[in-house]
């Protein structure tokens, strides 16, 4: 009799699984919350994936020659300054000593004209690609005379005969020709003074130092204004920029290259600075545009936030998208397990929870396609045969479940909607979250409308 009884309770329990809604929506739940852990890998893997482009761009970029910054040329004026030390001597004696230092003036250019025409190229390797460029680039402009009566430091101190241009360039490699400034007349060769200059001037931001020979003192803006006039030859990749040292800074800058971004802290302001053979920017900056004055004491500051420029990177965003499209997978599988649950419940067709489990894995497999497929292809193909290859799959797979086509072809019309709806979603930025918001809105009003259908008295 107990036997008879405790089979009993097992059949029914049994059965309770069977066709309870309560055990089916728990079992879904489940299957869905398992679901997360390829999910998180695929995650993973997109991540892993994108981590190995930046590094081989970065290689890329190292061997040719990294993204070019140019501030200069900066007249350095060197002066003695003096300070008072106490010394106390064994006997306790206290002596005053006068210790003398050398210190300097930095002055910017009255004008800054610069003139470049930027040649970008395609560098591959294997799968990834980078933009590299060479650019011709002339900076001229003047000095105008110094006035150190607003440094408050004596003339007398200051050694003329000492002065010298100094220009910071964050790609040393890149440089093609020798760097040389003319100024009056007279041409002066630079050379990198990295080690021998003082820590704050070491490398401002990966800016590194060049300073030329001692200036004659006939090239001096003493009384006078200074011409100076610069040739520069210089290779580097992904982007160049310029810090607007000039009272008045003049830049005009031109390539073929037709995905071009302009960056930092001035825009052009020609309107047709793009068109269809490239674009040709130009920018004007004056003193009172920018938060720095036209010299400093003692140390020259970062000044790499205020540059201004172009980034010539390949809008390589494939990583981007799958990782945003992954972040909708839990909302397709889902979305996918209730309707499957939905046309279950309402049709009383068996299905069992290894068929939820194959049909949310061939779900996943949606996103490992689409991030192999996109590495060879654009974004939009990969998403297209993956998501055909899926849909597919899934709608063939659900016949042998459904044993008719009226289903499958409801599940593969839905699958298209669902993934097309994510796609938009992707593309979006401004509105993604209103079109996300207006989308579920409507799907969950589907829902409420079938499922009013289910006797939720079968609990």
């Amino acid at each position: 009799m107990e036997n008879s009884s405790q089979k009993s309770d097992n059949n029914r329990i049994i059965h309770w699984l069977k066709n309870s809604i309560t055990a089916r929506m728990f079992t879904i739940g489940v299957l869905t919350l398992i679901l997360l852990i390829p999910l998180f890998m695929v995650q993973e893997l997109i991540k892993e994936r994108s981590e190995r482009q930046k590094s081989v761009v970065t290689e890329i970029n190292d061997k040719w020659g990294d993204a070019v910054i140019i501030n200069g040329p900066i007249l350095k004026l060197p002066y003695r300054s003096y300070r008072e030390k106490q010394i106390t001597n064994a006997q306790k004696e206290v002596t005053t000593e006068t210790i003398e230092e050398l210190k300097f003036l930095y002055f910017f250019p009255e004008q800054l004209d610069i003139a470049s025409v930027i040649d970008p190229m395609i560098k591959k390797r294997g799968l990834y690609q980078t933009t590299v460029y060479k650019s011709e680039i002339k900076v001229s402009g003047n000095f105008s005379p110094v006035n150190i009566q607003e440094t408050e430091i004596a003339e007398d101190n200051i050694l003329w005969e000492k002065a010298k241009i100094i220009f910071n360039i964050s790609n040393l490699k890149g440089v093609n020709d020798q760097m040389n400034i003319s100024m009056a007349g007279s041409s002066y060769n630079f050379t990198s003074r990295f080690e021998e200059v003082q820590p704050p001037l070491q490398k401002q931001q990966g800016l590194f130092l060049m300073e030329s020979k001692t200036i004659r003192s006939r090239d001096l803006p003493l009384n006078k204004d200074i011409p100076f006039k610069m040739d520069l030859s210089v290779n580097g990749s992904s982007e160049i920029s310029f810090i607007p040292i000039g009272k008045t800074t003049v830049a005009t800058l031109k390539s073929d290259w037709k995905t071009n971004s302009f960056t930092g802290s001035f825009l052009p302001y020609n309107e047709h600075k793009i068109t269809e053979t490239g674009f040709n920017a130009k920018w004007k900056i004056l003193d009172i545009n920018r938060p720095f004055p036209q010299s400093f004491i003692n140390h020259l500051p970062d000044l790499t936030p205020y540059a201004f420029g172009v980034n010539f990177m390949i809008p390589v965003d494939e990583y981007q998208q799958s990782e945003r499209a992954t972040k909708y997978g839990i909302l397709v599988i889902g979305l996918t397990f209730l309707l499957f649950f939905l046309i279950q419940t309402l049709s009383k067709i068996p299905i069992h929870p290894f068929q939820y489990l194959m049909i949310g894995l061939g779900l996943i497999m949606f996103y490992t396609l689409l991030i192999s497929i996109s590495e060879h292809s654009s974004f939009l193909k990969a998403y297209l045969i993956a998501g055909i290859s899926v849909i597919l799959m899934i709608s063939l797979y659900s016949k042998s479940i459904l044993n008719r086509w009226k289903f499958p072809m409801f599940i593969g019309l839905s699958l298209f909607a669902l993934y097309s709806f994510v796609y938009v979603i992707i593309q979006l930025e401004s509105y993604a979250l209103l079109t996300g918001s207006i989308g579920l809105f409507f799907i969950l009003a589907i829902v409420m409308f079938i499922s009013r259908k289910i006797d939720w008295n079968n609990y």
